[in-house]
């Protein structure tokens, strides 16, 4: 082996070596584990009450593995900025594999949630250390002919998902739904350890705890707010309360101390950057859109359109295959040209337009037509997902590259969490109101545990309620999907600023760009 500097970065791009591609493959793979987790898990959920009990407790199954996830991103970024890529990105894959393990063989309700938080603690660093990762090995400017691996990834984990979750739980086991992990993620950790050699670091400065304790203490109140709040306790609650004053005084104390550290968990200085700071705004949107439009949308079909829940995941394919394709078409037009803004803003825009399609849909709207609406928006996401990220890692320093992928990942996850919230109080609130109107008493004592029935619950209720319940999903999606649109135009608003910096490896013209951080190269070790 050799130690080889790639100079330029373009020719790095131009002539990507086997060794890279193999690599690729195996950060597609991690990434996949740390999509397809959740997905597998929730049709695995029935069945993993009815052995270990516990049904109170069941939603700390996801909210564990969700916390862990979110306040484990930072440190794992900036963990990889400080001591290298590499050990840091295995060491997220061995502790996945290591909760994937205890939890598949955890014996009651109180072991899993445990185990679950371990396995989001190593989950947290798999998207993070793969974004990062590509940041270092391949320059922005080729970055963009990967786009359609990473989205196809993301589509794949989102359809297969259910699937896979309800075909291993049937014939193989809830256990086996965590124990999969365990081939593919070796597969990932043998070829990253054997084929990827990056520069190792050793950082002098110590780990900022302090900065670390209270980012953490603020996410997971925030996280919390968003998942308990109006379904464990009411938002104006004294626990909301509370947990929405922890998290702001950990968050504003986070701050302060972040201008002062030695070595900060994020470093504010990467937000000066203004494209960085917009695209961490559009991240946040695009999660909060697509998180929601992913719960609600098989949930109209089901409840209104009479469709399958065994297929849930097949119900997103317009959505989904439009993103895909136009995630390849934007990456293939920035590697091209080096041009960008367009995606941002034309993907905002469809994305605006999509949601309020959504938005129209009523008990009469056929499984054509809102395909077509669900292609809309996906043509708008698949010119965000991945531009997000390659703008924002062009908007910093290499020595920055781990903590701007965590931060954008975070800004992502946040969103999701809000979507999730905000958007389903609104369409629980509007489907119990509907469902008072049009059914009187009987409809509210049908929705007053949850507004949300299955399958099997929606053919036992009287005719009556049942069309009732119809109507008033359709109501309740209109709100959620409207509101998603409302938001997506501060997405549009931040898009239309976004300065078109030209993209490393580019080509001399970035010179003399102040925005445009010097192009700093990694020694890529090859085989």
């Amino acid at each position: 082996m050799t130690d080889t500097t790639d100079t330029p970065a373009a020719d790095a791009g131009e002539k990507q070596p086997r060794s890279v591609r193999v690599v690729l493959l195996a950060l597609m793979i991690a990434m996949m584990l740390a999509m397809l987790d959740n997905m597998i898990i929730g049709t695995a959920m029935p069945t993993i009450v009815g052995e270990l009990g516990g049904l109170e407790h069941l939603s700390w199954v996801v909210t564990a593995y969700t916390l862990a996830t979110a306040a484990s991103t930072p440190l794992w970024g900036k963990l990889g900025d400080m001591y290298g890529r590499k050990g840091t990105f295995l060491s997220s894959i061995v502790l996945f594999l290591i909760g994937s393990a205890l939890s598949g063989m955890a014996q009651n309700m109180g072991e899993l949630i445990g185990f679950r938080a371990v396995q989001g603690l190593g989950a947290g660093g798999l998207m993070v250390g793969v974004m990062a990762i590509i940041g270092d090995l391949i320059p922005p400017r080729e970055r963009g002919k990967y786009q359609g691996m990473m989205a196809g990834v993301m589509a794949l984990a989102m359809i297969g998902g259910p699937l896979v979750g309800g075909t291993i739980t049937d014939n193989w086991g809830w256990r086996w739904a965590f124990y999969i992990n365990l081939p593919l993620g070796a597969v990932a950790l043998v070829a990253v350890s054997a084929v990827l050699h990056l520069p190792k670091k050793r950082s002098e400065a110590r780990i900022d705890y302090l900065g670390a304790a209270l980012l953490t203490v603020g996410i997971t109140a925030i996280v919390l707010v968003t998942t308990w709040g109006g379904t464990e306790y009411a938002w104006g609650s004294a626990r909301i309360m509370e947990l929405i004053g922890i998290g702001v005084a950990a968050l504003v104390g986070f701050v302060f101390w972040q201008t002062r550290a030695a070595e900060p968990v994020v470093p504010l200085h990467i937000f000066r950057s203004r494209n960085f700071t917009l695209m961490s705004v559009i991240g946040f949107i695009t999660g909060f859109v697509m998180f929601g439009a992913t719960l609600f949308l098989p949930l109209y079909q089901q409840s209104v359109q009479g469709a399958s829940a065994t297929n849930s995941g097949l119900l997103l394919l317009p959505m989904l295959g439009a993103m895909l394709v136009t995630s390849m078409v934007a990456g293939r037009v920035t590697t091209n040209t080096g041009k960008y803004k367009a995606f941002p803003v034309v993907g905002s825009a469809l994305m605006i337009v999509g949601l309020y399609l959504l938005s129209t849909m009523d008990t009469g709207t056929s499984r054509l037509t809102s395909g077509v609406f669900m292609a809309v928006v996906g043509l708008g996401m698949g010119c965000l997902m991945q531009i997000t990220m390659l703008v924002a890692q062009n908007s910093v320093e290499m020595k920055d590259m781990g903590v701007a992928s965590s931060s954008t990942t975070l800004f992502r996850t946040l969103g999701s969490s809000f979507g999730v919230a905000i958007m389903g109080a609104l369409f629980n609130n509007r489907v119990q109101d509907v469902m008072s109107e049009r059914a009187g008493a009987l409809g509210s004592k049908v929705t007053e545990q949850s507004a949300q029935l299955d399958a099997k619950s929606l053919e036992k209720l009287p005719v009556l309620a049942r069309e009732a319940y119809q109507h008033a999903v359709s109501a309740g999606t209109h709100s959620a999907f409207l509101l998603g649109a409302v938001v997506a135009v501060v997405a549009l608003a931040a898009a239309v600023f976004v300065k078109e910096v030209p993209l490393r490896g580019a080509g001399p013209e970035q010179e003399g760009k102040p925005d445009a951080p010097a192009a700093q190269p990694p020694v890529v070790e090859t085989v």
